[in-house]
């Protein structure tokens, strides 16, 4: 049985420094080269900026449409990032990711803070590592999305929790301001994504209390008056946008989106339970295999008190989110700096050999096949990227091939490790690989896959015909929010009969990006006009968000 640290030997604050640091070098690579990536983020990014634009901080738009799907945390974060670095006009993707950048960064380091006051330094390092170099919080991270910065929120809310617990065993008084930092991170996390937040934040004290039949932690947090905190900061938003939106943002927001999600799969995303627990064999990898591995050391300790408040964390927020009808993969997100945090823990115990192995022998059975699962994966991260520069740009990459050959022998490596037992060595040999994998990827791999890019390519061509100082341009085939974004919000997305319209009722000035499958419907509505069309260039490529090969030729009227 494990015996709980309670902040005996937490890591330093030189240490938590250099772990932030080394995950803020290892975020930043791939923030600028990479795209607008459709089609969430160029959407948050485009309301964003017109929000500078306009100065009008309540009510959320894209392009001509209210944008209500949760409230204007995440664009407040964004705006303020953009005005402090002075990248509006020039429309830098970089500007806009730097608040996922910032709260990842903070997440791994109070991850690790976390694991060390539980189960001492070697497991806070640990579980900071795991963290880092997942699939999906170095996908996530990169993003101008919510969740990295929901993420955060969470962490700071069981941060506030573990003190309190910490208190507790210790027999000492709970500090007001520990409640306040609980309610506060709260606060902070329903002005993000509305009622989310309640979900790891609320159901872990609760099912820790309804557990041990003791609810002097949830007292502790001084529920009485500390939902008025959460509540101050959410408020004033909340009664400004019911004014302008005539109650419209809480029918749509509550009623369509978080409600709808919950009955239905939106967006073509509904899938049964179990999406989340198949997923996490990528999304959470190398440290899936680990994760897995650890479970019979999580079984035998379950009595534990560290193990029981990080099974009250996981359990509640999983079994809701495999529930509900609508499932992605960073739904899940806020339970994995608990599973790092429980994973290392176990790991961090005893000798270096692992001796956890599960006894039964279908149980050992089924770890293999994960482990050969997990292996598999190794194998195809690896080679992804010299294989997707072949497949789509058709080139070989030595650089890329370099990469590769680095990856693998460190995944070999830890196939080795985790055959002896030393799961220690495997996870540092292992995450080694992953830090590999992600640095070339994002440098070597992802900048020159031209071809996916369309939105880029179809800016650039529309920006190097300018009939007058005002273009009006159209788009009829390509219709994704990236293109919005990077033509500045003056584009149309509409039909070839709307486009041909409005060519015809500005001739001198209007411009059309038109798909050769749609160009006979267009030159059509011309009508006679269509004998004084000219072509001012075409691209070519894939809309990776639907997988439809697409050749888009600029169109105007020769002057």
């Amino acid at each position: 049985m494990l015996t709980p640290r309670w902040g005996q030997r937490s890591l330093s604050g030189r240490a938590l420094a250099l772990l932030g640091l080394f995950a803020f070098f290892l975020f930043l690579p791939g923030r600028a080269s990479t795209p607008p990536f459709d089609r969430d983020e160029p959407r948050y990014m485009e309301a964003t900026a017109q929000m500078l634009e306009s100065g009008n901080f309540v009510d959320v738009r894209f392009q001509d449409k209210p944008r209500y799907l949760q409230p204007a945390g995440i664009y407040w974060l964004e705006a303020a990032s953009v005005a402090a670095t002075g990248t509006l006009k020039s429309r830098a993707v970089w500007a806009y990711r730097l608040p996922s950048l910032l709260a990842m960064t903070a997440s791994v380091v109070l991850t690790a803070w976390m694991a060390s006051v539980l189960f001492g330094a070697t497991a806070g390092l640990g579980a900071g590592m795991l963290l880092m170099v997942s699939v999906l919080v170095t996908a996530e991270n990169r993003m101008g999305t919510i969740d990295s910065t929901l993420l955060l929120t969470v962490l700071l809310a069981q941060a506030g929790l573990l003190r309190a617990l910490c208190d507790r065993e210790a027999g000492r008084v709970t500090p007001v301001k520990t409640a306040l930092l609980y309610w506060g991170a709260i606060g902070c996390g329903l002005m993000l994504k509305g009622p989310v937040i309640l979900i790891p934040s609320l159901a872990t004290p609760l099912c820790l209390a309804a557990v041990e039949r003791n609810f002097s932690l949830w007292r502790r947090l001084r529920p009485v008056w500390g939902w008025l905190v959460s509540l101050a900061i959410l408020l004033p938003w909340c009664v400004a946008i019911g004014v302008v939106s005539h109650g419209e943002f809480f029918r749509r927001a509550v009623g369509t989106n978080f409600l709808g999600k919950v009955a239905s799969g939106q967006q073509a995303h509904g899938l049964p339970p179990g999406y989340h627990l198949l997923v996490f064999l990528i999304a959470f990898w190398p440290g899936s295999f680990f994760a897995a591995a650890a479970l019979p050391a999580v079984w035998k300790n379950r009595a534990l008190l560290p193990v029981k408040y990080l099974l009250c964390w996981i359990i509640p927020h999983w079994v809701v989110f495999e529930a509900i009808a609508t499932k992605l993969p960073h739904y899940v997100l806020p339970t994995y700096p608990a599973i790092a945090i429980l994973t290392a823990g176990m790991l961090a115990q005893g000798s270096p050999v692992w001796a956890g192995w599960p006894r039964a022998l279908w149980a050992r059975f089924g770890l293999g096949v994960y482990g050969v699962l997990w292996a598999v994966a190794g194998v195809a991260l690896a080679l992804a990227g010299p294989l997707l520069l072949w497949k789509l740009e058709h080139v070989v990459s030595p650089a890329a091939l370099i990469l590769t050959a680095g990856s693998l022998p460190l995944l070999g490596l830890s196939i080795f490790f985790i055959w002896r037992s030393e799961l220690r060595k495997a996870l540092l040999t292992s995450a080694a690989c992953a830090m590999l994998l992600y640095t070339g990827l994002f440098l070597v791999v992802v900048p020159r896959l031209q071809s996916i890019w369309l939105a880029p390519r179809l800016t650039a061509l529309a920006q190097s015909h300018h009939p007058c100082a005002e273009m009006d341009v159209s788009s009829v085939s390509f219709s994704e929010p990236s293109l919005v974004f990077l033509m500045g919000g003056k584009v149309h997305l509409e039909g070839p009969e709307d486009a041909a319209r409005r060519m015809l009722g500005n001739e001198s000035c209007a411009v059309a990006l038109v798909d050769v499958q749609k160009s006979e419907a267009f030159l059509a509505s011309l009508g006679p006009a269509r004998s004084r069309v000219r072509t001012y260039g075409s691209v070519t490529g894939v809309n990776y968000s639907n997988g439809h090969h697409l050749t888009i030729s600029l169109y105007g009227f020769g002057q």
